[in-house]
């Protein structure tokens, strides 16, 4: 065990016996002797904040790094019991990695933000409530963690969490899962997401970020809820419900939005060679899945304009609303060389898929029904039944059951991550007669008390 003497604050700091003799358990009741402590962080040390409320006049610096198996642990003694208010918040140094920074509670006026050039962090557990404008959470560092937070209650411009990077690239591998956003009620035109990830002059850019297994409930500060402004992203099994932002494929190419379940929220994709599989959408005022106008045909790397959707796939997908359920923007550039195939639409009126003229689309394998279907297609019930959780699924003896055509291979899992056996079924659910079946995420699967 190491011992930290610490001058003039050593009754503030208390060093208990670590789990090992390189690493230290340390309790500190005051912010000057949390800022010694992490002046003198080893691998595997962990610091703990006591419960309380305390005032950061100065930035708490973190300049120590752990490594893989032994981060640094900087956390709320009790996940959520110790809250940061003030001026200031924690700074983490350009070269840090492997410090996890957990259980706090931020209601101060500082954004937090991870440079670039730190790696493999951790946001865990933390409760996002600040006063201040703008993008409070940054994300500029490779292999940072986000997960199990909650970022909740704003009525002003700015993002809850922003993912971007240096100048020329984007931040790489940033995992954010198991997080809840609510109650993002900026009421401008824009500005306003849950998260973006990139910007129009990052588009270009890879940045293969994994956003899943979140839940968004009241996301209404802006037409996009997940903003994505890169290539290469991966956004699937994530919960929008009672929200007025969408999962939006703003800028980049080649993204994946797989097996969400989105409720009163929808899908909309501009750039090319997206895949948009597996989800299950249930819009009642229509416009589920939108393929965004195109005002011009390819952009270029920092072009802020809407780019043309091309060779976008839109398969095995449920889809559920009023009228122009899969609709387009229109703009001067049609969509070109895209597929939408084998997916249900079932709607109330009006004509279901309704893609602007102009655009070059095939459409193979979809089942429509409830209005006119505005595509060729197969106008039968799908016979859906409600389950439990509320989700429509396949019923006994449904003529989507074994209908599916064509490969598409990235939609071999339902919705409910099961393996799709034989010819596919249409639409995001496979048909089992017993196995499992996904719920909607709820606020005990996300956030600090989840598990």
């Amino acid at each position: 065990m190491r011992l930290f003497f610490v001058p003039l604050i050593a009754a503030a700091l208390v060093v208990v016996p670590g789990p090992s003799a390189s690493a230290a358990q340390i309790r500190v009741t005051s912010l000057s002797a949390l800022q010694s402590a992490l002046d003198k962080a080893q691998p595997g040390d962990t610091i703990a904040l006591a419960d309380g409320s305390y005032s950061a006049g100065s930035a708490l610096a973190i300049k120590r790094s752990g490594t893989a198996p032994a981060p640094i642990t900087v956390t709320a003694e009790h996940v959520g019991k110790a809250t940061i208010t003030g001026s200031k918040t924690f700074s983490f140094a350009g070269g840090v990695s492997n410090v996890v920074l957990r259980g706090f509670k931020f209601r101060g006026g500082a954004p937090l933000s991870i440079p670039a050039g730190a790696s493999h962090n951790r946001l865990s557990r933390n409760d996002f409530q600040l006063t201040t404008d703008g993008n409070w959470v940054t994300v500029n560092g490779d292999d940072t963690e986000v997960d199990r937070n909650v970022f909740q209650n704003r009525t002003s411009q700015g993002v809850f969490l922003q993912i971007l990077g240096p100048s020329d690239a984007m931040a790489q591998r940033v995992h954010v899962h198991h997080n809840y956003f609510f109650n993002h009620q900026f009421a401008g035109a824009n500005g306003g997401e849950s998260i973006r990830l990139g910007l129009s002059n990052h588009q270009a850019y890879s940045a293969h970020a994994l956003v899943e297994n979140n839940l968004f409930e009241k996301a209404d500060g802006d037409i996009e809820a997940i903003s994505v402004k890169s290539s290469d992203n991966v956004v699937r099994y994530n919960t929008i419900r009672d929200s007025k932002g969408y999962i939006v494929l703003r800028h980049g190419n080649r993204g994946l939005v797989e097996g969400n379940l989105l409720f009163r929220s929808g899908i909309r994709f501009h750039g090319n060679d997206h895949r948009i599989v597996d989800n299950y959408v249930a819009n009642s005022d229509g416009r589920a899945i939108v393929f965004g106008s195109g005002d011009e045909a390819d952009s270029g790397p920092t072009s802020k304009l809407h780019d043309r959707p091309d060779r976008g796939t839109v398969a095995y997908n449920t889809v559920l609303g009023s009228s122009s359920v899969i609709d387009g923007d229109g703009g001067d550039f049609k969509p070109k060389d895209c597929v939408v195939a084998d997916n249900i639409v079932q709607g109330t009126s009006g004509t279901l898929v309704t893609l602007p003229s102009g655009s070059t689309v095939k459409y193979e394998g979809n089942i429509t029904f409830g209005g006119t279907a505005g595509i060729p297609s197969r106008p039968v019930d799908p016979k859906l039944v409600k389950d439990a959780a509320g989700l429509y699924r396949l019923a006994a003896g449904s003529p989507a059951i074994d209908a599916g055509v064509g490969s598409y291979p990235d939609a071999a899992k339902d919705f409910d991550l099961q393996t799709r056996t034989g010819a596919f079924d249409v639409g995001a659910d496979e048909y089992f007669a017993t196995g499992l079946t996904r719920v909607p995420l709820t606020k005990a699967d996300v956030g600090p008390g989840a598990p």
